[in-house]
C-alpha cells in the first residue's frame, strides 16, 4: 500500500505529454508542525506534553527523522492509578522507557497499516499494529482515537490508553499480570508486596 501523506495511492504512472500524474483518494494539505509542535499544541496532550519535557525527549521529536508517535492523550493517563503515574513521572528511566515505547522508528499512515503487522518501538521492544474491520489496533485492542494528524517528521495516532513496557513496570505490577498472581497475593497478605513495589 502506498500513501502520499496519508492519501491512499489509488492509480499510479498515468503518462501524459509533459509528465505522470498519479491519483490519490485526499486533498493533501500543508504540514508545517514537528511532531514536538503538534504535542504542545494540542489541548488534549497535555500530560504527555509535561511527561515529554520531564523526560527530555523534546530534541528528538524535533529533529529530522521519520517517526510514528502514538500519543496518549489525557484520558489515557487518567486510567492508570495515580500511584502508578506518579512512580512513572519520578522515575527517569522508567518514564523515557514508557515514550520510547510509544514512538515508531518509521512513519505509518493508517492507510498503510495492515493486520498483523509488528512494529519496533525506539524502546527496542515491538507492538502489533493491525486493523479489525475499519479501526485500528494496538496489541488487539481498538484503542486509536485520532489518526493521521500529519508533521514534518513523522506522523502522529491520539490513543486513548497508555501502553506500558515491562521495563516502566515494579515486580509486583509485572507479577499480578502473569502466571504467579496467586504468590502475589500471598506476598501482600503477608505484609511483604512493599517489597515487590
Amino acid at each position: 500500500i502506498v500513501t502520499v501523506n496519508c492519501a491512499r495511492l489509488l492509480k499510479a504512472d498515468h503518462h501524459a505529454t509533459n509528465g505522470v500524474v498519479h491519483v490519490i483518494d485526499k486533498v493533501i494539505a500543508t504540514t508545517t508542525n514537528t511532531i514536538q509542535q503538534v504535542i504542545e499544541t494540542e489541548d488534549s496532550l497535555e500530560t504527555l506534553r509535561t511527561a515529554v519535557a520531564a523526560s527530555d525527549l523534546s530534541s528528538l521529536l524535533e529533529s529530522e527523522g521519520q517517526y510514528t508517535l502514538l500519543a496518549p492523550t489525557n484520558e489515557a493517563f487518567e486510567k492508570i492509578p495515580r500511584e502508578t503515574l506518579n512512580r512513572i513521572l519520578g522515575d527517569p528511566e522508567a518514564l523515557r522507557d514508557l515514550l520510547n515505547h510509544h514512538i515508531l522508528k518509521s512513519a505509518m499512515c493508517a492507510e498503510a497499516i495492515i493486520a498483523g503487522l509488528t512494529m519496533e518501538t525506539l524502546e527496542g521492544t515491538t507492538l502489533d499494529v493491525g486493523c479489525s474491520g475499519e479501526e485500528l489496533t494496538l496489541n488487539g485492542k481498538a484503542i486509536i482515537a485520532n489518526k493521521d494528524v500529519l508533521a514534518t517528521n513523522g506522523i502522529v495516532h491520539f490513543v486513548n490508553e497508555l501502553l506500558i513496557p515491562d521495563s516502566a513496570k515494579t515486580v509486583f505490577e509485572l507479577a499480578q499480570e502473569s502466571e504467579v498472581s496467586k504468590s502475589t497475593d500471598l506476598f501482600r497478605q503477608a505484609g511483604l508486596s512493599s517489597h515487590l513495589t
